[in-house]
């Protein structure tokens, strides 16, 4: 499709990720798909590539909104991931005639409305928005041709399941499904089973593997002493791009205080924040105007920040899958990053989870005057001693043999191939 190679020749692709080369072809096929898939993967072009050549396929290029009924319905459980998608679409269709429009909570429902009324093909919404829209009969999903959920593992833990069920029912039988998940719990299994029919299953990496280019080191210190080495890292290192993690809202707001009186440019993203100040929050990060950005595991899912260099454990995380969706924010698209955990005396039986769920051991390192008493700190070493660029011990992924090279198929091939 000559539209959509035009887009994506603009954007600089020419291969295709590991989970692109398995989906695109599956999906083009009109087979239901299982995508097992961690953040970062290229997963999003994955599925709106190959969505958009079969709308494109028998698109209308009538501007009567009756014309332009909702044919694919994208979910995704937060805000801004819904808004990078609705992008994806936007970027990769823009020299087709395909409509797409996003509805998502936290902002005025006229506007989603307007859009709406004048016909959409693609839809790309959040669940309790759109239930809503179709509850006001602004939203109509009897046509839709093909529905995909993503990150299916964040909407369960969102407690979106339910709203997921009452959408399935107001679909046709007769429609296309794709679900990505970065994991699969039973009860997202149970959910693929009950509506999906003979489904593909594409795994593009083993479970609860960690990117190969994030160097992982944790740093013992008291409870009290978190904030003053955070501060230090960031300040010594000369950081300049960090992403931590907290548990908590309320955390989180506090930290990013604390670093401001520190002299540090942060700010926190949470889920009780309005979006047009999320939204302003995350373009000043991009925009690198913005050092730390202070955020809970929620708020996290879908940010798409390129080339992000550190990711920061402040408050490790109680689940130990939560750790290898946190680190996988860094270490993307070939470019080195580093994770950091801050580890109290009480966190240590959470790093140990960790570590046996990787199967590997997570560099422990001191830094002078922030050290916690116990058995696992290392000598003292100084954060400074080696350029923030640089991550300690840095994995190695093994380059691809010229055979694998020779043999990766084009994204040009992809789409326009059939299995």
């Amino acid at each position: 499709m000559p539209a959509l190679l035009r887009a994506v020749a603009e954007q600089g692709y020419t291969q295709p990720t590991p989970i692109q080369a398995q989906a695109i072809p599956v999906v083009l096929a009109g087979r239901d798909l299982l995508g097992a898939a961690q953040t970062g993967t290229g997963k999003t072009a994955g599925f709106t590539l190959p969505l958009l050549q079969k709308l494109v396929e028998k698109a209308n290029t009538s501007h009567s909104p009756a014309r332009h009924p909702v044919r694919a319905l994208i979910i995704t459980p937060t805000r801004e991931l819904a808004a990078q998608v609705e992008e994806s679409v936007r970027t990769y269709g823009k020299y087709t005639s395909l409509k797409s429009a996003l509805v998502y909570g936290g902002v005025g429902m006229q506007p989603q409305v307007d859009a709406l009324r004048r016909g959409v093909d693609i839809l790309v919404a959040t669940p309790g928005r759109l239930l809503d829209h179709v509850q006001q009969k602004t939203a109509d999903l009897r046509q839709v041709q093909i529905l995909v959920l993503d990150e299916a593992d964040r909407m369960l833990d969102m407690g979106f399941i339910h709203d997921i069920r009452r959408i399935l029912a107001l679909l046709p039988a007769q429609r296309q499904n794709l679900l990505f998940s970065a994991t699969f719990p039973e009860e997202i299994r149970k959910l693929a089973a009950s509506f999906m029919r003979n489904p593909a299953t594409v795994e593009v990496a083993r479970r609860n593997t960690p990117a190969e280019l994030v160097a992982q080191v944790a740093y013992p210190v008291q409870a009290d002493q978190k904030r003053s080495l955070l501060a230090h890292l960031v300040k010594s290192n000369d950081w300049r791009q960090v992403l931590v993690f907290v548990r908590t809202k309320h955390g989180a707001n506090r930290l990013a205080q604390q670093l401001l009186r520190e002299g540090i440019e942060a700010d926190a993203i949470h889920g009780n924040k309005a979006q047009s100040a999320r939204t302003r929050t995350l373009a000043q990060f991009k925009a690198g105007s913005l050092r730390v950005l202070v955020a809970t595991d929620i708020a996290a899912r879908g940010l798409d920040i390129e080339a992000l260099p550190h990711v920061v454990n402040y408050d490790m995380p109680h689940v130990a899958e939560d750790y290898v969706h946190r680190i996988g924010r860094t270490g993307r698209a070939g470019v080195e990053g580093e994770a950091v955990s801050l580890v109290s005396p009480e966190e240590r039986p959470l790093l140990a989870a960790i570590e046996r769920l990787m199967n590997r051991k997570v560099e422990s390192r001191a830094v002078t005057g922030f050290q916690a008493a116990g058995p696992r700190t290392a000598p003292p070493h100084r954060p400074h001693s080696r350029p923030a660029h640089q991550p300690a011990q840095q994995p190695q992924p093994r380059p691809a043999s010229r055979r694998s090279r020779a043999h990766e198929p084009r994204l040009g091939a992809l789409l326009g191939k059939r299995i």
